[in-house]
Protein backbone atom coordinates (compact mmCIF):
# COMPACT_ATOMS: atom_id res chain seq x y z
CA UNK A 1 0.00 0.00 0.00
CA UNK A 2 1.43 2.93 -1.19
CA UNK A 3 1.90 5.49 1.73
CA UNK A 4 -0.29 8.72 1.64
CA UNK A 5 0.57 11.98 3.54
CA UNK A 6 -2.20 11.53 5.75
CA UNK A 7 -0.82 8.70 6.88
CA UNK A 8 2.69 9.84 7.20
CA UNK A 9 1.33 12.68 9.12
CA UNK A 10 -0.76 10.64 12.00
CA UNK A 11 3.22 8.68 11.99
CA UNK A 12 4.46 11.75 13.11
CA UNK A 13 1.93 12.75 15.52
CA UNK A 14 2.63 9.39 16.96
CA UNK A 15 6.25 10.41 17.41
CA UNK A 16 7.39 7.91 14.69
CA UNK A 17 8.93 8.67 11.30
CA UNK A 18 9.52 6.89 7.96
CA UNK A 19 13.19 6.28 6.06
CA UNK A 20 14.19 4.51 3.64
CA UNK A 21 17.85 2.13 3.59
CA UNK A 22 18.79 3.80 0.76
CA UNK A 23 18.24 6.48 -2.01
CA UNK A 24 16.85 3.41 -4.76
CA UNK A 25 15.39 1.06 -2.47
CA UNK A 26 11.00 1.55 -2.83
CA UNK A 27 10.49 0.46 0.53
CA UNK A 28 10.02 2.54 3.91
CA UNK A 29 10.10 1.63 7.35
CA UNK A 30 9.20 3.47 10.32
CA UNK A 31 11.56 4.87 13.55
CA UNK A 32 11.06 5.13 16.45
CA UNK A 33 14.26 5.80 18.46
CA UNK A 34 14.71 4.78 21.85
CA UNK A 35 16.38 7.81 22.69
CA UNK A 36 15.36 10.64 20.49
CA UNK A 37 17.49 14.05 19.97
CA UNK A 38 15.77 17.37 19.74
CA UNK A 39 17.40 20.86 19.56
CA UNK A 40 15.72 22.56 22.97
CA UNK A 41 14.27 25.92 21.76
CA UNK A 42 16.10 28.59 24.12
CA UNK A 43 19.24 26.02 23.96
CA UNK A 44 20.48 26.91 20.69
CA UNK A 45 25.01 27.48 21.18
CA UNK A 46 25.58 30.08 18.86
CA UNK A 47 30.23 30.07 18.90
CA UNK A 48 32.26 33.08 18.49
CA UNK A 49 33.04 32.08 15.65
CA UNK A 50 29.08 31.63 14.30
CA UNK A 51 28.37 34.59 15.49
CA UNK A 52 30.87 36.51 13.58
CA UNK A 53 29.70 34.72 11.16
CA UNK A 54 26.00 35.06 11.21
CA UNK A 55 27.01 39.25 11.54
CA UNK A 56 28.59 39.14 8.59
CA UNK A 57 25.37 39.59 5.97
CA UNK A 58 27.31 38.15 2.95
CA UNK A 59 24.40 35.86 2.41
CA UNK A 60 20.50 35.96 2.22
CA UNK A 61 18.13 33.77 3.70
CA UNK A 62 14.68 32.43 2.31
CA UNK A 63 11.68 30.16 4.13
CA UNK A 64 9.82 27.84 1.12
CA UNK A 65 11.76 29.71 -1.81
CA UNK A 66 13.03 26.57 -3.47
CA UNK A 67 11.69 24.08 -1.56
CA UNK A 68 12.70 21.16 -4.21
CA UNK A 69 16.29 22.27 -4.39
CA UNK A 70 16.73 21.83 -0.22
CA UNK A 71 15.43 18.12 -0.34
CA UNK A 72 17.52 17.12 -3.24
CA UNK A 73 20.55 18.77 -1.78
CA UNK A 74 20.30 17.28 0.95
CA UNK A 75 19.64 13.65 -1.03
CA UNK A 76 23.13 14.41 -3.13
CA UNK A 77 25.20 12.49 -1.00
CA UNK A 78 27.03 9.06 -1.19
CA UNK A 79 24.58 7.48 1.07
CA UNK A 80 20.51 8.98 2.47
CA UNK A 81 17.51 7.61 3.52
CA UNK A 82 15.39 9.85 1.03
CA UNK A 83 14.41 7.80 -1.74
CA UNK A 84 11.94 9.05 -4.36
CA UNK A 85 8.75 7.99 -2.38
CA UNK A 86 9.86 10.43 0.65
CA UNK A 87 10.29 13.46 -1.85
CA UNK A 88 6.66 12.66 -3.31
CA UNK A 89 5.55 12.57 0.08
CA UNK A 90 6.97 16.21 1.33
CA UNK A 91 6.67 18.15 -2.16
CA UNK A 92 2.87 17.18 -1.50
CA UNK A 93 2.90 18.25 2.10
CA UNK A 94 4.84 21.47 1.20
CA UNK A 95 2.24 22.12 -1.19
CA UNK A 96 -0.08 21.67 1.79
CA UNK A 97 1.38 24.72 3.81
CA UNK A 98 2.65 21.64 6.71
CA UNK A 99 6.31 21.58 5.24
CA UNK A 100 9.19 23.75 4.88
CA UNK A 101 12.95 24.53 3.87
CA UNK A 102 15.10 27.34 4.95
CA UNK A 103 17.28 28.28 2.04
CA UNK A 104 20.49 30.08 2.65
CA UNK A 105 21.90 31.73 -0.19
CA UNK A 106 25.75 33.06 -1.15
CA UNK A 107 26.53 34.17 -5.26
CA UNK A 108 22.91 33.65 -5.87
CA UNK A 109 23.66 29.44 -5.45
CA UNK A 110 21.79 27.54 -2.43
CA UNK A 111 24.76 27.43 -0.30
CA UNK A 112 22.74 25.27 2.78
CA UNK A 113 19.58 25.04 4.11
CA UNK A 114 17.32 22.80 6.54
CA UNK A 115 13.55 21.52 5.54
CA UNK A 116 10.98 19.80 7.82
CA UNK A 117 7.63 19.06 9.18
CA UNK A 118 5.31 21.61 11.00
CA UNK A 119 3.07 19.84 13.30
CA UNK A 120 1.35 22.30 15.65
CA UNK A 121 4.20 23.70 18.00
CA UNK A 122 6.35 21.33 17.07
CA UNK A 123 8.82 21.26 13.94
CA UNK A 124 10.04 17.44 12.92
CA UNK A 125 13.77 18.61 11.33
CA UNK A 126 14.12 16.00 8.95
CA UNK A 127 17.50 16.88 6.77
CA UNK A 128 19.99 19.66 6.41
CA UNK A 129 22.87 20.15 4.03
CA UNK A 130 26.31 22.65 3.25
CA UNK A 131 27.59 23.12 0.26
CA UNK A 132 29.62 26.19 1.58
CA UNK A 133 31.17 26.53 4.80
CA UNK A 134 29.10 26.91 7.86
CA UNK A 135 25.76 26.43 5.33
CA UNK A 136 24.04 24.60 7.50
CA UNK A 137 24.66 26.52 10.73
CA UNK A 138 23.90 29.33 9.31
CA UNK A 139 20.67 27.97 8.31
CA UNK A 140 19.82 26.07 11.59
CA UNK A 141 20.66 29.60 13.40
CA UNK A 142 17.75 31.43 11.73
CA UNK A 143 15.47 28.69 11.45
CA UNK A 144 15.85 28.45 15.22
CA UNK A 145 15.17 32.14 16.14
CA UNK A 146 11.88 32.28 13.62
CA UNK A 147 10.51 29.32 14.97
CA UNK A 148 11.31 30.44 18.62
CA UNK A 149 9.64 33.83 17.96
CA UNK A 150 6.52 31.96 16.11
CA UNK A 151 5.76 29.77 19.08
CA UNK A 152 7.13 26.51 18.65
CA UNK A 153 7.84 24.81 21.76
CA UNK A 154 9.62 21.48 20.05
CA UNK A 155 12.42 20.97 17.74
CA UNK A 156 12.69 17.01 16.85
CA UNK A 157 16.24 16.35 15.22
CA UNK A 158 15.49 12.23 15.48
CA UNK A 159 18.91 11.72 16.24
CA UNK A 160 21.68 13.79 17.65
CA UNK A 161 24.95 13.99 15.30
CA UNK A 162 28.04 15.73 16.96
CA UNK A 163 27.35 18.53 14.67
CA UNK A 164 23.68 18.62 16.20
CA UNK A 165 25.51 18.15 19.54
CA UNK A 166 28.31 21.14 18.84
CA UNK A 167 25.17 23.71 18.11
CA UNK A 168 23.12 22.26 21.64
CA UNK A 169 21.25 19.53 20.88
CA UNK A 170 20.70 17.06 23.13
CA UNK A 171 19.01 13.33 23.43
CA UNK A 172 16.15 12.70 25.94
CA UNK A 173 14.49 9.45 26.60
CA UNK A 174 11.27 8.18 24.42
CA UNK A 175 8.67 8.91 26.95
CA UNK A 176 9.84 12.05 27.51
CA UNK A 177 9.81 13.14 23.75
CA UNK A 178 6.50 11.85 23.37
CA UNK A 179 4.80 13.67 26.33
CA UNK A 180 6.77 16.52 24.81
CA UNK A 181 5.31 16.20 21.49
CA UNK A 182 1.75 16.01 22.59
CA UNK A 183 1.88 18.98 24.70
CA UNK A 184 3.14 20.49 20.92
CA UNK A 185 0.42 18.88 19.05
CA UNK A 186 -2.15 21.18 20.91
CA UNK A 187 -0.29 23.96 20.34
CA UNK A 188 -0.76 26.88 17.08
CA UNK A 189 1.79 28.89 16.55
CA UNK A 190 2.30 31.46 13.90
CA UNK A 191 4.68 31.07 11.06
CA UNK A 192 2.89 32.22 8.41
CA UNK A 193 2.55 35.82 10.41
CA UNK A 194 6.38 35.72 11.71
CA UNK A 195 8.90 37.41 9.70
CA UNK A 196 12.60 36.12 8.89
CA UNK A 197 15.09 38.46 11.25
CA UNK A 198 16.30 41.34 9.80
CA UNK A 199 19.43 40.93 10.33
CA UNK A 200 22.18 38.50 11.47
CA UNK A 201 23.39 40.89 13.92
CA UNK A 202 19.99 41.31 15.04
CA UNK A 203 19.85 37.20 15.53
CA UNK A 204 22.48 37.56 17.32
CA UNK A 205 21.55 40.04 19.91
CA UNK A 206 18.24 38.23 20.39
CA UNK A 207 19.17 34.69 20.65
CA UNK A 208 22.95 35.18 23.16
CA UNK A 209 19.71 37.27 25.53
CA UNK A 210 17.24 34.53 25.68
CA UNK A 211 19.65 31.55 25.44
Amino acid sequence: MQLTPELLLHGYRSGIFPMAEHRADTELFWVDPRRRGILPMTGFRISRSLARRLRRDDYRITLNADFAGVIDACADRPETWINAEIRRLFLELHHRGQAHSLEVWMDGALAGGVYGLELGGAFCGESMFSRRRDGSKLALAWLMDLLRRAGFTLFDTQFLTDHLASLGGIEIPRASYHAQLALALRQAPRLAETPLAASGQELVQRMTQTS
